[in-house]
Formats: structure tokens, C-alpha cells, sequence
């Protein structure tokens, strides 16, 4: 982000000179232990008011990057409350084990009836899905927007457990018979306004978007998901054939 807020752009001004805090800080701008500049001195940098300042301030500290001390400013906390590492993983049950080895808090947004707008190619649709979008957050830190239609029929098998806890792993524990296919594929791209709004990144910031699918042995998908995760919580690792 530049040296300025853009007052044009959805997001909130607090939001964006947070985020421009915490690029600075993952870049050892301004390193653990020391201190940010002075509320002043950041207003009038990026042009806003105090108050605007104040707002970001406030944010970084309830997600522990910032820390108020009597007498020395505001000290950096460090890069520990900053990283969200997702792993790109290359079979089913990797994916099973990386939702069962993290506790976000899903934030259910929407739940209603909904069908996908699928290619015919990729496999044929159930009658009926419950379409599920949801906020997951780690430290308070928002990172995924994922919107998943899961088979009505599934659905209502487990109905508590699909809105209180990650959808894969209940699928796996419970029904791994009914899977005879997984297909991923992820693409990077930069954040609309919506997306951006709900993570709290700055408009056309890197992400990568990721559609995933599971199809029955009768070739209809059963679950569909469309996932959006924050440039800065990907991680992506293979180890090469020699």
C-alpha cells in the first residue's frame, strides 16, 4: 500500500493503514521489540486523522502484533501472531489431516438452498445442495472465504456437526466409502472489493483462489468448494523426484 489511504477504495482507511502496519512489520521494517512511530507521526503520513490511526492501532493490538507500553510507545509484539501457514497439500488425506490440525473460528455468514454453476464436464449435479459461506479466523486474524455446496442428502445426515465444525473431515471420517474422486486446483489472482472487505487486505492484493471437489462413484459431485485464502497464509511445498 502506498504512503496514503485510498479514501475511493470500499475498505475501511483503519483497515488499510493496518494492513500497511503489518507488511512493515513482515518486513522487518519495524522489527520485534522496537517501537512504531507516534499516532501523529502516522497521521500525517498517511494523510488521515488521528483517530483514523488510533482505529488501526487498536486493531493490531486486540490481535496481539501491537503492544501499548507506559512511557515507551507502542512496541512490536513480532511475526508469530502474523503468520497463518496453509499448506497446499497433495492427497486426500493430507487434506483431512491440515483441517483436523488447526481450530479457526468459522464464522458462518450464509446457509441457504443453492446449486453450483458447473462445467457439465467436471461431473454431473446432485438435485439438491445447502450452499454454506464462511469466515475462517486464527488469532483473530481473518485468512479463507470459502463458499461450499455440500449434497443436501449428506447434509442432513450431519446437519449440527456441517455448521459448527470444517466439512472435509466429517466427510472422511464418516463417509470416505462414498468419495471415489477429489480434484483441486488453485489459481492466484488479486482480491475484489468483497474479498478484500472481509479480509481486511487492500483491494487487488495477492490471494489464491482454489476450487475443490469430490465426486460420488456415480459421478455426481457431492462437494464443491470455492476457497479464497490471503496471499500472506500460503505455503507451498513439494519435494521433487531425483
Amino acid at each position: 500500500m502506498c504512503a496514503q489511504g485510498s479514501r475511493s477504495s470500499p475498505v475501511p482507511l483503519y483497515l488499510q493503514i493496518a494492513d500497511a502496519i503489518r507488511q512493515r512489520i513482515m518486513l522487518d521494517v519495524w522489527p520485534a521489540g522496537s517501537s512504531i512511530p507516534t499516532l501523529e507521526e502516522l497521521a500525517l503520513e498517511f494523510n488521515v486523522a488521528r483517530v483514523t490511526v488510533r482505529q488501526a492501532v487498536q486493531l493490531l493490538t486486540s490481535e496481539g502484533i501491537l503492544a501499548p507500553r507506559r512511557g515507551k510507545g507502542t512496541l512490536v509484539n513480532g511475526l508469530s501472531q502474523l503468520r497463518i501457514p496453509v499448506k497446499m497439500v497433495a492427497t486426500l488425506d493430507e487434506l483431512g489431516d491440515m483441517y483436523r490440525s488447526t481450530t479457526p473460528e468459522l464464522l458462518l455468514m450464509e446457509e441457504y438452498a443453492r446449486r453450483p454453476a458447473m462445467n457439465k464436464k467436471e461431473g454431473k449435479l446432485c438435485k439438491n445442495y445447502i450452499y454454506m459461506k464462511r469466515l475462517h479466523r486464527q488469532a483473530n486474524i481473518p485468512y479463507c472465504v470459502i463458499s461450499i455446496y455440500l449434497d443436501e442428502r449428506i447434509f442432513s445426515l450431519y446437519p449440527d456437526q456441517f455448521r459448527q465444525q470444517t466439512v472435509i473431515p466429517i466427510l472422511l471420517d464418516n463417509l470416505r466409502d462414498q468419495i471415489k474422486a477429489v480434484r483441486q486446483v488453485m489459481t492466484l489472482a488479486g482480491s475484489d472489493a468483497e474479498t478484500s472487505h472481509l479480509l481486511r487486505i487492500p483491494i487487488s492484493s495477492p490471494i489464491a483462489n482454489v476450487r475443490r471437489l469430490f465426486t460420488n462413484h456415480s459421478d455426481e459431485i457431492i462437494y464443491y468448494a470455492e476457497v479464497v485464502y490471503r496471499g500472506d497464509a500460503i505455503s507451498l511445498e513439494m519435494e521433487l523426484k531425483v
